[in-house]
């Protein structure tokens, strides 16, 4: 986690990622985005959940392509917001991602920045600590092995050394390499991932990847204040028995939920990420623990609690992503921007006294 470096060597130059549909890619054993399914996947389940999801998708899409038509921006109302909720269909993901977040604004603004990013001399030591991670970046992916024709770990690696380049406060951190990952999957574009990165580590998620990673706690420490509002019975029991919580919700904020929630869940909860912002994700974390509070009431210990952190992220609940995401605008109630806000400045104020 705390793995990171400033920056100096040169990169390759960028490229524009088109990934083809292999014969690979449409075998049952691996799903859409190049993720191996595990020997124990439900295949049965999966198509029984699909079947029904596949409609929704099907409607979404022609709603979609209705309300762009040929349109190069996304409009902030309700109606828009109401749709990024629904879900985004993958075709239109990099448009309205890149256009929502303000990176597009940020790509045309800033023409030829991220080439010559690359085109910079950068830290021998940004780079072998980025070289390193980048076996360890989705192994369960396809598209990220050598033997891939385009291999992504070429293009992770040059949005990870250009960013490192671009805020050399962060450099890189462990749990940017996924991130990025996520973004070229989706985007196939380098220039695209790049900027959208930047929107997330820089305007969206401030100070989680900053070296003292002062928002990253804070906001572990906001949630902390959520669930004792809002579940109490799990705050007492966490209180109970010392745990602290980013023992156990650190892996949710700093990967957003990567490897955390299955892919297509991840991509609905980055939809609403881009669109309306940070408070999505403590939407998500108080409805795993609120909807399992009975599971979490039954553990008796240490061992017992950080178990439920793990179960309640699996199963058909987090499985169904258009369910799951209906749940995370009611089960919580409300949840206001302003009172993130407060609990935000309070918990960074205790934090900051604390390590001081």
């Amino acid at each position: 986690m705390e793995q990171r470096n400033g920056t100096r060597s040169s990169t390759q130059p960028q490229l524009r990622i088109n990934v083809p549909s292999t014969a690979r890619e449409r075998a049952a054993s691996v799903d859409p985005y190049g993720f191996e399914r595990s020997d124990d996947f439900n295949y049965e389940s999966y198509e029984e959940l699909m079947s029904e999801y596949l409609a929704v998708l099907t409607r979404r899409s022609i709603k979609w392509s209705k309300l762009l038509q040929g349109k190069r921006r996304v409009d902030r109302n309700l109606k828009v917001k109401r749709y990024v909720r629904k879900g985004i269909p993958n075709e239109h993901r990099p448009l309205v991602w890149m256009t929502a977040s303000g990176a597009q604004e940020r790509l045309e603004r800033n023409p030829g920045y991220y080439q010559s990013l690359l085109d910079a001399q950068h830290d021998p030591r940004l780079v072998e600590t980025i070289r390193i991670d980048l076996h360890r970046t989705f192994p369960d992916n396809i598209h990220f092995r050598k033997s891939a024709d385009p291999c992504l770990q070429k293009a992770l690696f040059n949005v990870l050394v250009a960013y490192g380049h671009h805020n050399k406060a962060v450099g890189y951190c462990q749990g940017m390499n996924f991130i990025a990952g996520y973004l070229i999957i989706i985007s196939k574009d380098e220039e695209m991932s790049f900027w959208l990165m930047e929107a997330l580590l820089d305007r969206i998620l401030p100070d989680y990847y900053t070296l003292a990673m002062l928002g990253l706690k804070a906001d572990q420490e906001v949630l902390g204040e959520l669930v004792r509002m809002k579940v109490p019975a799990v705050w007492q029991l966490m209180q109970d028995h010392g745990v602290m919580w980013t023992l156990v919700v650190s892996r949710w904020f700093i990967c957003l939920f990567i490897d955390i929630l299955p892919v297509e869940t991840v991509l609905r909860i980055w939809d609403c990420l881009f669109y309306e912002g940070s408070k999505i994700l403590f939407r998500v974390a108080l409805t795993l623990i609120h909807h399992h509070q009975d599971v979490f009431l039954q553990a008796q210990n240490l061992p017992d609690i950080c178990e439920c952190f793990k179960r309640i992220t699996r199963g058909a609940f987090v499985e169904d992503c258009h369910a799951f995401m209906q749940r995370i605008f009611q089960e919580p109630g409300s949840l206001s921007m302003s009172t993130v806000t407060k609990l935000r400045e309070s918990c960074r104020a205790r934090i900051t006294a604390e390590e001081s």
